[in-house]
């Protein structure tokens, strides 16, 4: 399936911003920072991720509803995205 060079450039501005989330975890751990606020940016973190997965799989919708033949054949036909889709809700 072609992604959009756009789509691509913001998944991989986004998945930045998750990587940078979960660092900040790990260095709120390592000095001892309250749980709730820990939580709080795990939470982001898991949210951000989310985002990344619905962003691309409405990419890949898009593209299966606009190209059906070229998706099936690159082993994507809509009913397999539409699985992909029921995976992160």
């Amino acid at each position: 399936m072609d992604l959009d060079e756009e789509v691509v450039a913001e998944l991989r501005t986004r998945l930045r911003r998750a990587e940078g989330q979960v660092h900040a975890v790990e260095s709120m751990l390592a000095e001892g920072r309250e749980c709730r606020d820990i939580v709080t940016q795990l939470s982001a973190a898991t949210k951000a991720l989310e985002q990344v997965g619905f962003r691309l799989l409405a990419s890949g919708l898009t593209y299966c509803v606009q190209h059906p033949e070229e998706a099936a054949e690159s082993g994507y036909p809509l009913d397999e995205v539409q699985r992909l889709f029921t995976k992160l809700a």
